[in-house]
């Protein structure tokens, strides 16, 4: 019976046949009859183990949902005889019941009809991701209500929470960004449609709902310039918006990634301090007053350190690094660590200085994925630096 396992099982032709499942294939419009070819008995294995032939060949006569396309050969012993050649699939129907696919074929019906009714221009998509859609079938009439309610309210200018559609809860929106984004594109008019916001994290600017404010947490490192000289020396945390029209009169921003050197960082005359956080300056770029300010930056000496510098300076060209320079980084050899994942890409908003010492870490001269963070330099080191740019 080892014989058996040489030749095209049933299994086989069902596994086949899923794959076309897992594709789509059985449930868009794809082209039948499908032929499935068999790997057959050889003339040798035929004249020596006829008997474990035919019971091959019965095997597949009695499978359910396929017909057998037969060859017809003559035996020495047993005469004319007929084995099978091929398998040909003739319908989807076919394919889905051979697979026990008729609940999951019928819910997609169901979803497919729905939506030929509500939203047309979604049938491609469905076309397109037949599964997936059966994923998401228990929530669709909801996804299909999103869409409706955006369509009659374009750009609607209002928080996703404010959206007042039944069943339909803000999470529920959040959760579901990606596939309704997917939707969503391929209904709303383009003027609709903000195409310079792509991300999950842009839905809410890409369909023209508010986002939640960005925050800039800062404090002053000269009490007598305090705007607010009844909390002078407050942590302040202020919306974008705000700290755009702040305007303050000060000479000097410094802008620190570590939230304890921001804490502790000692008094400056004419000067705030700005709790920075990554990447990303797009709450600082509309501060206009941050161009007649010296901006001073203090990050981390390693390739990342100097990729959110350059992200900074793309906004505002004039600005300084802060003990980020190879004197620094050498003097504290004992403090250095690994950086888990250097960059690789050209920052061209560096001087040529920080490019030298940026080339040398990313290119591994002065050791393997070398990095010094901010918060391991001792405290001296930074007051003598505001010393010198003090004087």
């Amino acid at each position: 019976m080892t014989q058996l396992s040489k030749w095209t099982a049933p299994h086989d032709i069902k596994a086949q046949v899923f794959r076309w499942w897992l594709k789509g294939d059985l449930l868009r419009a794809s082209v039948f009859p499908k032929r499935i070819p068999l790997k057959t008995p050889s003339a040798k294995e035929l004249r020596d183990h006829f008997e474990v032939v035919r019971i091959w060949s019965q095997l597949l006569r009695e499978q359910p949902h396929i017909r057998l396309e037969m060859r017809d050969f003559r035996h020495q012993v047993f005469g004319q005889n007929s084995l099978p050649d091929c398998v040909w699939i003739d319908d989807a129907a076919s394919a889905i019941a051979l697979l026990g696919k008729q609940k999951e074929a019928r819910f997609f019906g169901q979803i497919f009809a729905l939506t030929a009714t509500r939203q047309p221009k979604l049938t491609s998509w469905l076309h397109l991701r037949p599964l997936r859609a059966l994923e998401l079938a228990d929530i669709w009439e909801k996804l299909l209500a999103v869409i409706a309610w955006l369509l009659a309210h374009p750009r609607p200018g209002i928080y996703l929470r404010q959206m007042d559609i039944p069943g339909v809860h803000t999470k529920f929106i959040e959760a579901n960004r990606a596939v309704l984004s997917e939707l969503l594109d391929l209904v709303l008019p383009a003027e609709a449609i903000d195409s310079s916001a792509t991300g999950g994290n842009q839905f809410n600017r890409r369909y023209g709902f508010l986002d939640k404010p960005e925050r800039i947490r800062l404090r002053w490192l000269d009490l007598a310039y305090s705007p607010f000289p009844a909390i002078a020396e407050a942590d302040l945390t202020l919306d974008a918006g705000s700290f755009t029209q702040l305007n303050p009169t000060v000479d000097h921003v410094f802008i620190t990634e570590n939230e304890t050197n921001f804490l502790a960082f000692p008094p400056f005359e004419n000067a705030l301090l700005i709790f920075g956080a990554g990447y990303g300056f797009n709450a600082l770029a509309n501060a206009n007053w941050l161009h007649n300010c010296q901006i001073h930056y203090w990050g981390d000496i390693d390739t990342h350190g100097f990729a959110i510098l350059e992200e900074l300076r793309s906004h505002f060209p004039h600005v300084q690094s802060l003990l980020m320079d190879r004197a620094t980084l050498l003097a504290n050899a004992a403090l250095q660590g690994e950086e888990p994942q250097p960059l690789k890409r050209d920052l061209p908003h560096l001087t040529v200085d920080e490019q030298h010492l940026y080339d040398d870490l990313r290119d591994q001269r002065l050791g393997r994925n070398l990095r010094l963070e901010q918060e391991r330099i001792p405290f001296h080191q930074l007051q003598k630096a505001l010393e010198r740019i003090g004087a």
